[in-house]
């Protein structure tokens, strides 16, 4: 966080942000800066003898209010510095490229030397094995593999292909094998990485409307305690001359006690713990195309997650061996593992791991073996050993082969087959010949830890939703295994569309991911909607959201960073209201003492003297901006927390603590300076 590479940068940063300009942006900010104008120009004219204080505790205070802007400005530029360093990364992946421009999609047409800043939305590229992918395209012909290393950070290459969810490629990557005939997607400067790099360095950040409703907020309270301070004067001067003593409060001093009463710490702060919001998103490896996204992505009521690879692992596995009648378990195994020895998917796979586990069962050399592999029209896969024949495959394929070769199919195979859909397993039937052996029992296995992660979600106040083709009796199996609060099952794209409107028509938000063409409506319509980055490009325009890492079950982290970056702005928020109290107890005793000496009731911290209380408490002011910054870019550590929960710990750690550390922040410092006799 303070490497030196990005505080220097910082450092040269908070002293550009200095102009009123910049300083406008930040109302709560912009005023520390006219008090810290104020009284450098009081500064002055004390120096010639005619200020209303000695010149030292003027310059003094001076030099605190502006270390005040400067230490706010390095919290926001060190944030912004983490952006571009980010951004800078992959700015570096951006090449401009010569790209092979063809007249129409065929791999024969002529073909165009161009440089790749030339191409616009519409032309047709051909890219060929070596050459870096010259902008963003879809793939209308071949298919190839692709080393999306410098956008992703993963090293393993991908497919694209043309006519499916994984057509389209981005400017930058490389291809590495083979060719593929794309459409430019993208005009230059609009493509995805432009606009990654643009996200990632704030330029285009705009305040979320949380961000916005706590900005006017603080403008209200400044406003208030400005005109609070402002009647202060007069009352000093009426007091004055009631007493016909002491002298009136002096200008320098409200405008100390105006800046310690206004909420500059989460002022200072604010901008800083947006931009770090996009950062660590970006950490996730995903890119949010707007700070509203990240923002709602803490405010999520509702999940909608898909079942494949989300909450389950997505391959079906081997999980047990149910034998017919008068079959034995080992016998069933045996002979599944024989008909899965050239079967190379992953069931046929697990089905010769199962046999080994369970009866130490190993791959065995078949003499006069002939392997039957699937198709879709037999449904069915085995081994033919001389005059002997071994299938396994759907219960009406392997019924009907059955019946032909004269066997019978018994009612307890068709009843484990009815048990098996019940439970949301497949089932795979068995048979040697004319015997049925029984049914290999496949599942799609819930990933583990995810029924741990949703009853944390749970207790967050979020609901999750899984979404599956599957059929009504195997989506509610694998919704009670994995936890999930429902379910929608044999879902088409306008199902998901109706699920996200019918809950956002009851007031809550919804996230979920897609990677499809099919799936860019409900991202659309979703209030955080996480785009695969292996998907469409329509399914990428349509979100809101990028993961570069192409994992369904990153919704779930998105969703904590969220929930993290609201926390984090709730807890220095509060800390920041809190530790106004204290800087008033050690203000308001010291300025009035002299004028109003019934005041000095209230210095509880026995302080100094007036000078030393007043200084000591606009250099805690200033100092505890810096100290909270690495709090504001790390955000407070996450916990599944419900809001009333949260609010409690809110109000314990921050708001107590925001209470007890100033007095005992402002009490160090006031010994400090007077061991050194500065006030």
């Amino acid at each position: 966080m303070f490497d030196p590479a990005l505080v220097k940068p910082a450092i040269a940063e908070s002293f550009r942000k200095l102009s009123p300009r910049a300083q406008l942006r930040n109302p709560v900010m912009f005023v520390v800066w006219v008090g810290s104008v104020l009284t450098t120009l009081l500064g002055i004219q004390a120096v010639y003898g005619q200020g209303e204080a000695p010149a030292g505790f003027i310059f003094a205070i001076s030099a605190w209010l502006w270390f005040t802007v400067l230490f706010a400005n390095f919290a926001e530029a060190l944030a912004e510095g983490r952006g571009k360093a980010q951004a800078a990364t992959l700015r570096h992946s951006r090449r401009n490229v010569m790209a092979k421009k063809l007249d129409h999609p065929r791999r024969e047409a002529e073909i165009t030397v161009i440089d790749s800043a030339s191409l616009r939305r519409g032309d047709l590229v051909l890219i060929e094995a070596g050459e870096i992918v010259p902008a963003d395209a879809e793939v209308l012909e071949g298919v190839a593999s692709v080393d999306e290393s410098a956008i992703t950070g993963e090293s393993a290459p991908v497919i694209r292909e043309s006519g499916g969810d994984f057509s389209a490629i981005t400017g930058g990557t490389r291809v590495l094998s083979d060719w593929l005939i794309a459409r430019v997607t993208a005009n230059p400067g609009e493509a995805f990485l432009d606009r990654m790099i643009a996200m990632v360095e704030g330029a285009k950040r705009k305040k979320t409307p949380n961000e916005i409703a706590l900005t006017i907020l603080l403008v209200a309270l400044t406003l208030v305690f400005l005109m609070a301070t402002v009647t202060l004067l007069p009352y000093s001067m009426y007091g004055v001359n009631a007493a016909q003593s002491g002298s009136p409060v002096s200008i320098t001093v409200l405008v100390a006690l105006l800046v310690c009463l206004i909420p500059t710490t989460i002022g200072g702060l604010l901008s800083a713990i947006g931009v770090a919001g996009m950062s660590r998103m970006m950490q996730a490896n995903v890119i949010a195309t707007s700070g509203r996204a990240v923002e709602a992505a803490g405010d999520v009521d509702v999940l909608l997650l898909d079942k494949t690879g989300t909450i389950t692992l997505g391959n079906r596995q081997a999980s047990a061996f149910l034998p017919a009648p008068g079959v034995t378990e080992s016998e069933l195994a045996d002979v599944a593992q024989m008909a899965s020895l050239a079967d190379e998917t992953p069931e046929g796979r697990s089905i010769v791991v199962l046999a080994k586990e369970k009866f130490a069962l190993r791959g065995r050399e078949l003499h006069d073996a002939h392997f039957i592999h699937f198709t879709a029209q037999a449904r069915m896969s085995g081994v033919n050993i001389g005059e002997r024949q071994i299938r396994k495959g759907s219960a009406d394929a392997v019924r009907s082969h059955v019946e032909a070769m004269g066997g019978q199919y018994q009612q307890g195979v068709a009843d484990l087959v009815d048990q098996i859909g019940r439970r949301g397993g497949t089932p795979l039937v068995v048979a040697d010949g004319q015997r049925v052996m029984g049914v290999v029992e496949l599942k799609d296995i819930v990933k583990g830890g995810i029924k741990e992660r949703f009853a944390e979600l749970r207790v967050m106040g979020i609901k999750t939703v899984m979404i599956t083709g599957d059929n009504r009796l195997t989506a509610a199996a694998i919704a009670a295994e994995a936890g999930v609060d429902d379910f929608l099952a044999e879902a088409r794209p306008e199902d998901k569309l109706k699920l996200i409107r019918s809950h956002q028509t009851e007031g809550r938000l919804v996230a979920m991911t897609g990677d499809g063409t099919n799936d860019a409506p409900a991202l659309a319509q979703a209030d955080v909607a996480v785009a695969m980055n292996s998907g469409t490009q329509a399914a990428k325009e349509a979100g809101n959201m990028v993961d570069l890492d192409s994992n369904p079950t990153k919704l779930i982290e998105i969703v904590e960073t969220g929930k993290q970056m609201l926390m984090t702005r709730g807890a220095l928020t509060t800390f920041s209201v809190a530790n106004d109290v204290a800087k008033y107890f050690a203000i308001i005793p010291a300025a009035f003492a002299v004028t109003y000496p019934q005041l000095k009731v209230l210095d509880v911290m026995h302080l100094y003297s007036p000078a030393s209380a007043i200084l000591s408490a606009v250099i805690f002011n200033a100092v505890v901006i810096i100290a909270l910054i690495p709090l504001a870019l790390k955000g407070v550590k996450y916990r599944a927390l419900g809001a009333d929960a949260l609010l409690r710990r809110n109000l314990l750690i921050y708001g107590l603590g925001g209470l007890v550390v100033p007095f005992v922040g402002i009490k160090l410092i006031d010994v400090v300076l007077g061991l050194i006799g500065v006030a």
